[in-house]
């Protein structure tokens, strides 16, 4: 298991929340470690190698794996990392989970790829069956990176500054027609071990890389926990390794409580982990009161 450094637990700056509610996203340098970055990206190259040798990657060797806890359980220290998980806690609360999660591996491109238009929200269905405009948040992402896209054109994920209170963008009118990208389209810059912290209704995509530096990247997206989780991440409880799990990653994971509606409806905060992890320092958020049994 990686050993965390566990700074104090201290929640996001007010400067950091208004570049968030601005933008839509925040760039925090240097939230890993170098040996965190390290076995970080060896984890995932190594489940990319396995993958590969499986005849499981796409057809220009990329790989995009969904719930990768459940394939690489080295990953577990990134749910809940106190430099990264402290925008979540800050933005969300405490009655949360990990509901959509993935890693990704893009080596280098060798032939030019069409423009086509891969540009989109987070969250599926939610952005067709809300009515409300803007409609809301709900989830909050981490992209972690463990490659070098300090320089544009290295797969960097892409955005539209200001996007998420934007219910849409027009864009084609159907898949796989040729499109320009939307204007004021931002590739964002980073180094390894700096983390993109981002809302989920943020219109987003990935550049093409054609460096020669492979593109690695670990996403989590955290959400209330009355929301359905899409990792398939139901069997990790009955592992070896989750007893080494700490309370609060089992939260993240879906694997505490008793699975009873109630319960991810936060009527028991008293019992779950992240409530008593942030009561104990001071944290909750008193704007946001319990509900009433």
């Amino acid at each position: 298991m990686t050993q965390v450094e566990a700074p104090a637990w201290t929640p996001m700056s007010a400067e950091e929340r208004e570049a968030f509610d601005r933008d839509g996203y925040i760039i925090v340098p240097s939230v890993l470690s170098e040996s965190e970055i390290e076995a970080g990206r060896a984890a995932i190259l190594g489940y990319y190698e396995k993958a590969k040798a499986e005849g499981k990657l796409s057809a220009t060797g990329a790989l995009h794996q969904l719930s990768p806890i459940a394939y690489v359980p080295e990953l577990a220290f990134l749910l809940d990392h106190p430099k990264a998980f402290k925008y979540i806690w800050s933005l969300l609360g405490w009655n949360i989970h990990v509901y959509h999660s993935h890693i990704d591996v893009h080596p280098q491109l060798h032939e030019k790829q069409k423009e086509w238009w891969h540009w989109h929200q987070d969250g599926g269905r939610q952005n067709r069956e809300i009515e409300t405009d803007p409609r809301p948040m709900l989830s909050v992402k981490l992209a972690y990176w463990f490659s070098d896209v300090s320089e544009t054109g290295r797969g960097n994920f892409t955005v539209l500054p200001g996007s998420h209170k934007t219910n849409w963008l027009p864009g084609p009118p159907s898949r796989g027609v040729p499109w320009p990208q939307p204007e004021g389209a931002v590739q964002i810059t980073a180094n390894p071990g700096d983390l993109v912290v981002f809302d989920r209704r943020i219109w987003h995509a990935r550049s093409d890389n054609y460096s020669d530096i492979t593109r690695v990247g670990a996403f989590f997206g955290y959400t209330p926990r009355w929301i359905a989780i899409r990792d398939e991440v139901a069997d990790l409880p009955s592992r070896p390794e989750w007893d080494g799990k700490t309370e609060v990653q089992k939260q993240l994971l879906g694997g505490f409580g008793k699975g009873d509606g109630d319960h991810q409806w936060g009527h028991y905060p008293e019992s779950t982990p992240l409530y008593g992890a942030l009561k104990e320092r001071g944290l909750l958020d008193s704007s946001i009161p319990a509900l009433i049994p």
